[in-house]
């Protein structure tokens, strides 16, 4: 990014926080126009419906921007958990519209952001409607690699991963039972290895092949909007 995007970017997280996986961010970004870029650990994203069950949409990791779509239709239509302690930079909505509308790239990069969060959650969409159990852990797990290594975090082959198998049943959509049995099939298949809270993907080529991932999606901003 030019270091003027830098710079204001760097006035906008001023005002840091660390929460505990008790906290919770849902209603702040609605009630006051906040949201939050996080800078270290995971968090949760999940929708409670009216019979109380629940329902994952995505797990973040740092670099992602968090409740920017409830400052838009001022309600909390979901919630937003740390799923390990976080650390996360606040920032006024009203703030950040005041430095786009100085004509800089933020606009240009918060779109593409924008853009890239809604591909995500069509990719997670078509993982619980159409993939099979297979696809869906493999597909999964390809992607949050690729997000890992983009937030430098990791090797996209080697990363942490703080979801438990009742969390990776319910972001997708199976039974902790059939979760467990999936992983013990890619196991035995040589393809990846899931233990103690790491994923180790043993065979990226053929993964990608059996679940069709392209991580297209995915790809970093452009460096022509950053500007």
């Amino acid at each position: 990014m030019s270091e003027e995007n830098r710079l204001t970017i760097s006035d906008l997280e001023r005002r840091r926080l660390t929460l505990r996986p008790t906290d919770n961010l849902v209603d702040r970004p609605a009630r006051d126009r906040r949201a939050f870029v996080l800078l270290k650990g995971w968090t949760i994203t999940y929708k409670i419906l009216h019979d109380g069950s629940r329902q994952l949409l995505d797990c973040h990791v740092p670099g992602d921007i968090l409740g920017f779509h409830c400052t838009q239709i001022q309600i909390s239509d979901r919630f937003i958990e740390p799923l390990t302690e976080v650390e996360v930079a606040e920032f006024s909505i009203v703030d950040l519209m005041s430095a786009m509308n100085e004509g800089n790239g933020l606009s240009h990069a918060l779109s593409w952001f924008l853009a890239r969060d809604h591909a995500i959650l069509v990719e997670h969409l078509i993982n619980n409607g159409r993939r099979g159990a297979l696809e869906r852990v493999s597909h999964f797990f390809l992607e949050l690699g690729v997000r890992m290594g983009q937030a430098g975090q990791s090797d996209p082959h080697d990363f942490p991963l703080p979801l438990t198998q009742y969390l990776l049943a319910d972001m997708l959509g199976l039974s902790a039972i059939h979760v467990n049995r999936t992983l013990r099939d890619l196991r035995e298949r040589e393809l990846l290895i899931h233990r103690n809270g790491r994923v180790v993907i043993l065979n990226a080529p053929r993964l990608s092949e059996l679940c069709g991932f392209d991580p297209g999606y995915l790809m970093p901003a452009p460096r022509a909007i950053l500007r």
